[in-house]
C-alpha cells in the first residue's frame, strides 16, 4: 500500500483520546501518515500536543437529550465543522478514518462520508454514546470494548475488539514512580482518578478523611483540571495532580490500590495491570449511565467493588476500602483469569483491510 495515510478524530475526554494513542503509535512504527482532528477547546488538543501528530481543530456542537437554548446553535456548529473536516480530508486523502467517539467525532465522519472515506468506529462503553449511535451510520465497521455491545450495532458492522491498551503502561517501574511522588515509606500507594475532567464528590470526600487516609497509604490524588488544593500541599503522604501523562506508567506500576470513575478505557487498563479497584461510576443525574453499567459488569465478573456516588460518604469509602484491601488476592486471581483478545492486532489488521 503506497499511500498509507489515516485520520483520527475522538475528544471532549481523555478516554476518547488515549486509547488512539495507542493505535497511532503502532500505525506510524510501520509507516502510516497520522493526522488529527478534534475539537478546538477540548482537552484533545494538549494530549495530541505531545505526540507530535499533526492536529486540527474544527468547530464541533454538543448533542443532548434535553432542552437547553444551545440546541438551536450547536446544530450550525456542527455543520460548520462538518465543513472544516471536508477540507482537511480533502487535502489529506486519508485511506481511513478512525473515530473514538464524542461530539467532535459526528462532523467528521459526515465528511468523510460525503468523501467515501471509510470510517471505523470504536465504542467503549457497554452502551452506545449518542455521538456513536449517530456516526453508526456513516461507519464501515463498528469495534466493541464489551461484548456486551454487540447487540447495540448492525451484525454485518460490528467486531468484538476489546480496549486499545497503550503499551507504556505495561513498561513502568515501580522504583521510579515511587522516587517521582517522593514516597519512600512501606505503606502501600492509592491512586485515586476521578478522570481527566475531575469529580468533585470524590475530590472532596478524599479530603474529608485524608489524615485517616494517610495513616494506611500514601496517597496519589488526580484530581482534575483546577481542582489542586494549595492548602494540601504540605500533607505528607499525599500527591496532588491535575493529570498525570508521562509518568503515568509508573505511577500505576507502583500503585497498589486503585479508585476510580468508571470509564471503559481507564478500567480496562487496571484490568490489564491487574490493579485492584474500587469504582465509583459517574451518577445518572452526571451522564447517561454508561458508567454504572461498566462498574457493574467488572463488579458482576469480580474484577473491581463498587461504591456508587449516592452512596460515597467518607464513611462509606473507608468501609469499601477496607473490603478492597480484604479481597485484593481474589480480585487479582478473578483479573488474570480474563482472557482479553489481542485487541491492537486485531484492530491493526481491520484497518490495513479497510484501508486497501
Amino acid at each position: 500500500m503506497t499511500n498509507k495515510k489515516i485520520v483520527f478524530t475522538g475528544g471532549g475526554s481523555a478516554g476518547h483520546v488515549t486509547p488512539n494513542i495507542a493505535i497511532m503509535n503502532k500505525l506510524k512504527a510501520t509507516g502510516w501518515d497520522i493526522t488529527y482532528i478534534g475539537s478546538r477547546k477540548g482537552i484533545e488538543q494538549d494530549i495530541i500536543g505531545k505526540e507530535d501528530i499533526p492536529f486540527h481543530g474544527i468547530s464541533s456542537g454538543k448533542l443532548r437529550r434535553y432542552f437547553d437554548w444551545k440546541n438551536f446553535s450547536d446544530p450550525l456548529r456542527i455543520i460548520k465543522g462538518a465543513m472544516e473536516a471536508l477540507i482537511i480530508l480533502r487535502k489529506m486523502k486519508p485511506k481511513v478514518v478512525f473515530s473514538k467517539g464524542g461530539f467532535v467525532t459526528v462532523p467528521v465522519v459526515m465528511a468523510a462520508k460525503m468523501l467515501k472515506i471509510p470510517v471505523i468506529i470504536h465504542e467503549s462503553d457497554i452502551t452506545p454514546g449518542l455521538a456513536n449511535k449517530i456516526a453508526t451510520k456513516f461507519a464501515t465497521k463498528v469495534f466493541v470494548t464489551f461484548d456486551e455491545t454487540m447487540n447495540h450495532f448492525p451484525s454485518d458492522k460490528v467486531l468484538f475488539t476489546g480496549s486499545p491498551i497503550r503499551e507504556e503502561l505495561f513498561q513502568g517501574k515501580a522504583q521510579e514512580g515511587r522516587a517521582w511522588l517522593g514516597f519512600h515509606e512501606k505503606k502501600p500507594i492509592l491512586t485515586i482518578m476521578g478522570g481527566s475532567l475531575g469529580a468533585k464528590k470524590i475530590n472532596e470526600t478524599l479530603r474529608q478523611v485524608l489524615s485517616q487516609l494517610t495513616e494506611q497509604y500514601q496517597i496519589v490524588h488526580l484530581c482534575g483540571k483546577g481542582n489542586v488544593d494549595r492548602s494540601f500541599e504540605g500533607v505528607k503522604g499525599y500527591k496532588q495532580f491535575e493529570y498525570i501523562n508521562q509518568e503515568l506508567p509508573d505511577v500505576l506500576a507502583a500503585s497498589e490500590f486503585i479508585i476510580s470513575r468508571a470509564g471503559a478505557n481507564s478500567i480496562f487498563e487496571f484490568l490489564a495491570l491487574r490493579k485492584p479497584m474500587l469504582l465509583i461510576p459517574l451518577s445518572r443525574n452526571a451522564s447517561r449511565g454508561d458508567q454504572i453499567l461498566n462498574a457493574q459488569s467488572f463488579e458482576k465478573k469480580g474484577f473491581a467493588k463498587v461504591l456508587f456516588e449516592e452512596d460515597l460518604t467518607t464513611e462509606t469509602l473507608l468501609n469499601q476500602l477496607e473490603v478492597l484491601k480484604s479481597e485484593k488476592e481474589q480480585l487479582q486471581k478473578n483479573m488474570s483469569q480474563d482472557s482479553a483478545p489481542n485487541t491492537l492486532e486485531i484492530i491493526l489488521k481491520q484497518i490495513i483491510n479497510t484501508a486497501k
